[in-house]
């Protein structure tokens, strides 16, 4: 970051290149009607999206304004001062005004204003632009919620524009004020306090996936068909965690670069190294378990297939089975309908048949039947039917 240059007795007397010039403020008697007569209406309005804005001087809270007009005015009040406002999803109208303010370039505001970005850093004159993906565990359903936050830094302003539920700025704004000596670095400090926040968020996230994960390995072992949708589902958590952490490795290591360059406090040098090997070795994790979980994919793959070749197996050996039992059924069928066949014949009762008065008729067909099913026994059990 820059040293923190003088501030201008009036921000008017900035003009951007989208700004229209306005008349110089006259001082004591054109000053009181403004806020009653010019804006009435547009002031309400702005509190909408602020979630929280101050004024500090040398480390300590000087002013809590409400609305941004009046950030505006009391931040022209404080030459030595510096403003820090939150913003929850604001409008088009109210980044347009801090734009107007603060000089910020418009691509960075067609970034905040769109969200949907991709961790980066970018500088813009004397401002930086952070986009950061804050990450939160839900316990209840099980999944990673993720949110996304902007960040401008200037000489004596910080704005910070949150798009989701995470990260929780107010425990961060809290610290810094229970650390005047912090706080009173600028807004590098908050800075860093903010990339904190948003890394030191990112550990329970990887204990809830770790748990996950663990669980996940159990119900594969143990056959959930349940598993697979699982798996799916926390691998594209994970790669949304990969796109969140893996590009703060190197932005954190350019913020490392712009510090030193621009001789930052030493000892807030070292706070943000700290948060670099803290990002590091949470990209290391969420790359390990991406991996993780594509060999677990793997192993339940193979474990699926390996149960289906077994019911298949399964199905077959029954159907052998069963074939086998109507082999002995039909062969035995067989036997028995030669002397039921002989004994229809010769039950018709007609006068005139032969061998009818036979006296060796009688043992004739008995043998005869005898023969038949002997024969059938014979051939059946040749060919494994019996």
């Amino acid at each position: 970051m820059p040293e923190r240059r003088a501030r201008p007795a009036s921000r008017n007397s900035r003009k951007p290149v989208w700004r229209r010039a306005q008349p110089p403020a006259q001082p004591p008697t054109p000053e009181p009607p403004a806020p009653t007569t010019a804006k009435p209406a547009a002031e309400p309005a702005e509190t909408v999206s602020i979630v929280q804005a101050a004024l500090y001087r040398d480390g300590v809270r000087v002013s809590l304004p409400t609305t941004l007009a009046e950030t505006y005015r009391e931040l022209r009040r404080q030459p030595s001062g510096m403003a820090w406002i939150g913003l929850a999803r604001p409008t088009a109208d109210e980044l347009l005004s801090l734009a107007e303010e603060f000089d910020l370039h418009p691509l960075a505001l067609e970034d905040a204003l769109e969200a949907h970005q991709r961790p980066k850093l970018e500088r813009y004159g004397d401002t930086l632009f952070v986009v950061l993906r804050a990450a939160r565990y839900l316990d209840a359903p099980e999944e990673v919620d993720f949110g996304e936050l902007h960040v401008f830094v200037g000489p004596d302003f910080v704005v910070t524009v949150r798009h989701g539920a995470a990260p929780d700025l107010s425990a961060v704004r809290t610290r810094m004020e229970d650390s005047p000596d912090l706080l009173k670095l600028g807004p590098e400090a908050v800075l860093y306090a903010i990339l904190d926040a948003v890394v030191d968020g990112y550990a329970p996230v990887v204990s809830g996936v770790q748990n996950d994960i663990d669980e996940i390995e159990t119900e594969v072992f143990r056959g959930d068909p349940e598993v697979s949708r699982r798996i799916y589902e926390l691998s594209r958590e994970m790669v949304e965690f990969q796109r969140a952490t893996r590009p703060l490795v190197g932005m954190l290591h350019s913020l490392i670069a712009g510090f030193a360059k621009y001789e930052t406090d030493e000892e807030l040098q070292r706070y943000l190294r700290d948060v670099a090997d803290h990002v590091t070795h949470t990209s290391e994790r969420v790359d390990g378990f991406r991996q993780a979980l594509t060999e677990i994919l793997t192993v339940n793959a193979t474990l699926v297939t390996q149960q289906q070749n077994a019911e298949m197996r399964a199905l077959a050996e029954a159907g052998f089975e069963q074939n086998e039992e109507i082999k002995k059924i039909s062969s035995w069928a067989a036997i028995l309908f030669a002397p039921t066949l002989v004994g229809t014949i010769y039950g018709m009762n007609f006068s005139h048949m032969p061998e009818l008065h036979w006296g060796f008729g009688y043992p004739f067909a008995i043998g005869l039947m005898g023969v038949v099913c002997i024969s059938l026994y014979l051939i059946f059990k040749r060919r494994d039917w019996l």
